[in-house]
């Protein structure tokens, strides 16, 4: 009884000392029903029970208490402004002119000279500087080679060419070049540059618009660092890009501001990801929810569910996995309507939320377990809010979106989940957890129910889900898994727009064997072989038969280990997905 009454007295100083602080978080009471510190003072008869309100200031002071005090710095998105002009470049004046070549363009004469005959009149009027540098430098044009030339004096201060490899045709090719020019004004601080293509006019008039946004795309994104945790950050230099060679008009201009858009979205959805658990929790990923509701509330509304309201639509799988936190699951559903017309189709987008990922008691250990980078384990709702945020911006017409996130964090306490457990998700399914960390499947089963519950006609699901997805295609394509092959041309048709690298997989029904219980209607993992396609199965047994739905798993290309750096995956096909089904 001493030990109880001690536990009670610290408890009543720890709410005492932080009743003067605000409130953190959007929803309190789950976490202090989490700790279940209620049966203390059932037998303690020496205080009084808190209040309610003394209780969530109570509980917020023991999750503030784990974030290390680190917060972000405030830093605006790369602000650049886009010009299609049609112009000499001879004549161009500014920071940097970089021009796009293929191979083929580079091709010389018997004198040296170039054939091609943009590139011959610029290098006319740079007195042959140029087809020098190309030949002593080795520069064939191939992917990822450049040169670059220092020219005081003339209209522009550099010049450079940028290879596109054998052949340009592909978004990635034209996104990589502006990217390229965006490191290039990096390096040499410059604020304005002009970038065109040797060879323009060998692309179809309906095709250089897109084209022009690819190059935008680049630029941007290539322009943007993540110095939000650094005690010392740079503002970019470049502030305005003209695109020379590719037409102007009303249709390229509405393409730039289409890039533009998306990469906002991009931009913010690599920023969810970058950021650290001890920062993102799950209720501050709600914020960041109702922040673009609130900025877009012309078209977004939000919903925040708490635990107790999760609790009523008797979704146990998702609080199974949430049970363990410190940090309350918040269950996150914005919806999109067009502003004005009719809706003629309505879809749903769900993203697996988990903020951060121990594994549970089946925690991640021993070498490439990767726990130290299991922040990114929420990049599928990052791919979705970024959508929603580019969405907001571009507002299409016809289609209803709802934007599903089951946020939580998977972590080991004594509330926590054990291997054995059987939940009850909301469909009434049960499944006995045989594995603690394969706990994304658990949540969005939860949220694919939810989703069907909307009334739309598809869902695409996108969850950082196996490791066995990234062994199959590696750190850069995306697994794609569905029963319906129309809403698998759509949406395979959305990725070669955006350039993004998606491949179809088998959903073998017969694997599904493996994922019977003996106690429950289904285990949450059924082994080693074929799991990106066990996971798959698992999570369609939470998909209404009407519906078409999709899943895509994105352990592989959410992060970039090279640059240590989240990529901001699946956000560019969401949006021309999502714009396929508008009227």
């Amino acid at each position: 009884m001493a030990a109880i009454r001690v536990a009670s007295t610290s408890l009543t100083l720890l709410a005492s000392t932080s009743s003067s602080s605000s409130c953190y978080y959007h929803s309190c009471p789950s976490i202090f029903t989490k700790f279940r510190f209620g049966p203390i003072w059932a037998v303690s008869l020496t205080f009084p029970p808190l209040s309610s309100r003394r209780a969530k200031r109570m509980a917020h002071s023991i999750a503030r208490a784990t974030l290390g005090l680190t917060q972000p710095n405030k830093i605006d998105p790369p602000k650049v402004s886009f010009a299609a002009k049609e112009i000499d470049l001879g004549e161009w004046k500014g920071d940097i002119l970089a021009v796009g070549v293929t191979e083929k363009d580079l091709a010389k004469d018997e004198n040296s000279k170039f054939k091609n005959v943009v590139l011959q009149k610029l290098d006319s009027k740079l007195g042959g500087l140029l087809s020098e540098a190309s030949s002593e430098e080795d520069f064939t044009g191939k992917a990822g080679q450049s040169t670059f030339l220092r020219l005081p004096g003339l209209g522009s201060k550099r010049v450079g060419l940028i290879g596109l490899g054998s052949a340009a045709s592909a978004t990635v090719t034209y996104r990589n070049l502006g990217e390229a020019v965006a490191a290039a004004a990096k390096s040499t601080q410059a604020s304005n540059v002009a970038i065109t293509l040797a060879s323009s006019e060998g692309i179809p008039a309906e095709l250089k618009p897109s084209t022009a946004s690819a190059i935008a795309s680049g630029a941007v994104l290539g322009t943007f660092d993540d110095n939000r945790f650094k005690s010392e950050s740079k503002q970019p230099s470049l502030k305005s890009v003209e695109i020379l060679g590719l037409g102007t008009g009303p249709e390229i201009e509405k393409k730039l501001k289409y890039a533009q858009d998306v990469c906002s979205g991009i931009i913010f959805g690599k920023e969810l990801v970058n950021a650290p658990a001890n920062v993102l929790t799950p209720g501050a990923l709600a914020s960041e929810a109702q922040k673009i509701a609130s900025e877009y509330s012309d078209v977004f509304s939000a919903k925040i569910l708490d635990v107790e309201q999760c609790k009523e639509l008797k979704m146990g799988s998702y609080l199974g996995v949430a049970a363990a936190s410190a940090n309350p699951p918040h269950f996150i559903h914005l919806c999109y309507k067009p502003p004005s017309g009719e809706v003629k189709t309505k879809l749903a987008l769900v993203g697996k939320g988990l903020t951060f990922d121990s594994g549970g008691y089946n925690i991640k250990t021993g070498p490439g377990c990767s726990i130290e980078l299991m922040k990114f384990d929420m990049g599928g709702s990052a791919a979705v809010l970024g959508a929603a945020k580019a969405l907001g911006q571009i507002k299409p017409a016809g289609v209803e979106v709802h934007f599903i996130v089951a946020a939580c964090e998977n972590m080991i306490s004594g509330t926590g989940m054990r291997p054995g457990d059987i939940v009850t998700a909301s469909n009434g399914k049960t499944i006995e957890v045989n594995n603690t960390d394969a706990e994304g499947r658990l949540t969005l089963a939860d949220a694919l129910v939810y989703a069907c519950n909307q009334g739309v006609e598809k869902i695409v699901d996108l969850a950082t889900l196996t490791g066995a997805c990234v062994v199959a295609l590696g750190p850069s394509i995306g697994g794609v898994f569905t029963p319906s092959d129309d809403l698998a041309k759509e949406v395979l048709g959305a990725s070669e727009v955006s350039g993004e690298k998606l491949w179809r997989m088998p959903l073998e029904e017969s694997y599904w064997d493996s994922m019977k219980s003996g106690v429950a209607d289904m285990v949450n993992t059924g082994g080693r072989q074929g799991g990106a396609i066990t996971a798959a199965l698992f999570l369609k047994q939470f998909v209404d038969e009407k519906v078409q739905w999709m899943h895509i798993d994105i352990a592989g290309p959410v992060w970039n280990d090279k640059k240590k750096n989240a990529t901001g995956f699946g956000i560019s096909t969401l949006v021309e997905w999502v714009l396929k089904n508008s009227s």
